[in-house]
């Protein structure tokens, strides 16, 4: 029991960290997010979310909030089959290059999300999406100097040693871009 108590002691703790690592990114940068998703909405483009693990989550909630929340089309590559045939045959470090190669088109916009910034898959997304005229926006955390970090249009990092701390950051910043594509916060279902 002595154990539970000192997790409840220090809720306050991690709540005010991660509240502190949320408040620590340059609003400008979630302004300039919202605006790359909107002018590829209004120029006929379409958002491509993708992560690894807990990423990928918050890459699905993410297109699913753009396309029903924002009316953005948006789209993820979370599909077990579509994943693992294009990582059997073209490698998993390339699987998501070739998706993208597959389903992006010039003038569409690419959210990458890996909270190392050092996937492969992710990495080699980036690198596909920039050298085929999409958009991209990355976020990261971890080292201040990961590879991702520098890879895209528009590039949200978090500085946390913490998955979840990262995970959590990388969500409530895409949630609030969407909002702010909305008009509004609060909104029904």
């Amino acid at each position: 029991m002595p154990v539970i108590m000192e997790l409840f002691r220090d809720f306050p703790s991690y709540l005010s960290l991660l509240s502190k690592k949320i408040t620590e990114i340059d609003v400008q940068q979630l302004q300039a997010a919202r605006e790359l998703i909107v002018n590829c909405r209004e120029t006929g483009g379409k958002i491509i979310c993708a992560g690894n693990g807990g990423s990928a989550s918050i890459a699905s909630h993410t297109a699913v909030d753009l396309t029903k929340a924002a009316k953005v089309r948006a789209i993820t590559f979370n599909e077990a089959n579509l994943v693992t045939c294009f990582a059997n045959d073209f490698g998993y470090e390339n699987w998501l290059a070739k998706a993208l190669e597959s389903y992006a088109d010039k003038g569409d916009c690419a959210i990458l999300i890996s909270s190392s910034g050092k996937s492969k898959n992710i990495l080699n997304a980036a690198k596909y999406a920039k050298e085929n005229g999409l958009s991209v926006i990355t976020l990261s955390g971890f080292a201040a100097n990961n590879p991702l970090r520098s890879a895209g249009d528009i590039n949200l990092w978090v500085d946390s040693q913490g998955y979840n701390i990262i995970e959590m950051a990388h969500h409530v910043w895409l949630s609030a871009v969407i909002d702010a594509i909305v008009g509004r916060v609060e909104y029904p279902a």
